[in-house]
């Protein structure tokens, strides 16, 4: 199981850095047949921290979410990881969806104006993921405190969220393109790329789970 769940966090790192972030690239660039324009934005964006930052948190999250075995009792025979882990880990991914649906439907309806407005700075943007990452937290902990199947239902709650918030992001991609804004591409752009990512990070568990299931089903080794 363990070999598994290394498999299948590597090719999600794969896929974010070798088809999802180029993807970003080309939804932000206004002219993608430039290829210049797009091979230029794609080094910058390797090179820069702030893109690596959330590439890192999907990264960390897929690898936590594949390997945390969660206890929501008290009694410790084994050792496990406390369910406020797992609802830590699924708050900020939901926090980062619902901040890239919220910007993206904002940019749709106002436009550039609404990255001048609401998200002048970096910091604003930064304090508005953290407010909602404690919102999601706390919600999910007191929702799933009592369920024995923790994770499952945190990733199907993930893969439900990350729908919602393509259905948002894609049509106010296509509306900022049309009215061909400046920076708004960019911030949609980076809405379906999270989707995406988040969408490809809960099949990850989920394959584990429906493996491990099967195991489980087999019925035990008589012993010798």
């Amino acid at each position: 199981m363990r070999k598994w769940g290394i498999v299948i966090t590597v090719c999600y790192a794969l896929i974010l850095l070798g088809l999802l972030l180029p993807g970003l690239v080309l939804l932000a660039v206004m002219h993608p047949s430039a290829i210049g324009a797009f091979r230029k934005g794609l080094l910058d964006s390797y090179q820069s921290g702030v893109v690596w930052l959330p590439l890192g948190i999907f990264i960390s999250s897929q690898a936590l979410l594949l390997f945390l075995s969660v206890d929501t009792s008290f009694k410790r025979l084994k050792p496990r990881a406390h369910i406020a882990v797992s609802c830590i880990v699924a708050a900020l991914l939901m926090g980062i969806l619902t901040a890239a649906g919220v910007w993206s439907l904002g940019f749709g309806i106002v436009g550039d104006k609404f990255g001048d407005t609401y998200l002048p700075n970096k910091g604003i943007a930064v304090v508005t993921c953290a407010v909602l990452w404690l919102f999601w937290g706390i919600l999910f902990y007191f929702y799933f405190r009592d369920s024995s199947a923790v994770v499952t239902r945190l990733v199907s709650w993930l893969l439900k969220g990350s729908v919602l918030e393509l259905l948002i992001a894609v049509p106010c991609h296509i509306i900022v393109r049309r009215r061909q804004d400046c920076s708004a591409p960019a911030v949609t752009g980076f809405g379906i790329a999270t989707g995406l990512a988040i969408m490809l990070l809960s099949f990850g568990p989920s394959v584990l789970f429906l493996y491990k299931k099967r195991l489980d089903a087999y019925p035990p080794r008589p012993s010798a």
